[in-house]
């Protein structure tokens, strides 16, 4: 599993699996939001069945689902408030990881 550190608490990958939650506490993250859609890919693992392995493995988990190209200000808002409240460091996916960095960006722009 690969992922890619934007800041200290904070990184992002592509689609996970349910069982690669394993690997994501064994490298410290206390929390996981999903910023994909369901249904966006045939095959892809819902967002309830990474969200139970994610709290089965003890870690907090948000669903804020982004439609790709179509960040909302809703959508900034959202991960800004998640940022707040989860536990850090926060591990964030979506199909490649580009919705996630992007939110992240624009969070940091809004507090400008």
């Amino acid at each position: 599993m690969e992922y890619r550190q934007i800041t200290e608490g904070y990184s992002v990958s592509g689609q996970i699996q349910p069982d690669e939650v394993a690997a994501i506490k064994a490298a410290g993250f206390k929390s996981v939001i999903c910023n994909r859609p369901d249904d966006e890919q045939p095959g892809q693992p819902s967002a309830d069945s990474v969200k139970a392995a994610v709290e089965a493995a003890g870690l907090a988990f948000r669903y804020i689902p982004v439609i790709s190209g179509q960040i909302t200000a809703e959508n900034v808002g959202d991960q800004a408030e998640a940022l707040d409240e989860l536990e850090g460091p926060i591990f964030a996916y979506c199909r490649s990881g580009a919705r996630c960095t992007n939110l992240y960006g624009l969070i940091q722009q809004s507090k400008g």
